[in-house]
């Protein structure tokens, strides 16, 4: 599959969950897609790699700099910390809020919904997530269906690390379907 044309933003900061950022931003570059990891934060990130900190990741753009437009789709990594500070990020909120505005595609795994509960954008939508935040994605109104990958028009979502294959996949045939 063949995307060379396709710009993705990977928004994440400080606690993301490695596997999530690095598996499928692997898939997305085999496929031919440029990835750039965008952050709050200047200079690296720490990730998180299932119970203790794991590597350090450069930001390639800050999001003071970052303009939605620019990019032809998102990907949100979970794990617990990078979407608990990314949802009280007003910034972070409107880049996600633009992606949807503008019908772009939008891949998100695991924890990586509740900043897109914050940005109000999942109400009508059929996705997954981490089972522990299920209620939180039901109640900002979203159908919430426990499969390991979920595609909802442009939305791909999934459950945890788990479910990365069946996530990439998803997400690859999605994003091949946007003209770059």
């Amino acid at each position: 599959m063949d995307i060379s044309n396709l710009k993705v933003a990977a928004l994440i900061t400080n606690g993301f969950e490695e596997v999530e950022y690095t598996e499928p931003r692997k898939a997305l570059e085999d496929a031919g897609a440029t990835v750039h990891l965008v952050s709050p934060e200047s200079g690296s990130i720490k990730a998180w790699d299932g119970d203790d900190w794991g590597g350090s990741y450069d930001v390639e753009v800050v999001l003071d700099n970052a303009d939605p437009a620019a990019y032809d789709a998102l990907l949100l990594p979970g794990g617990v910390l990078s979407p608990d500070s990314l949802r009280i990020n007003e910034q972070a909120l409107a880049f996600v809020r633009s992606f949807f505005r503008a019908d772009k595609p939008v891949a998100v795994i695991c924890h990586g919904s509740q900043t897109m509960i914050n940005a109000k954008v999942i109400k009508g939508r059929s996705m997954t997530c981490y089972e522990s935040i299920r209620y939180d994605v039901r109640n900002a109104g979203a159908d919430y269906i426990d499969k390991e990958v979920v595609v909802d028009a442009n939305l791909v979502s999934s459950r945890n690390p788990g479910d990365i294959p069946a996530f990439n996949k998803a997400m690859l045939e999605v994003f091949a379907g946007v003209p770059a």
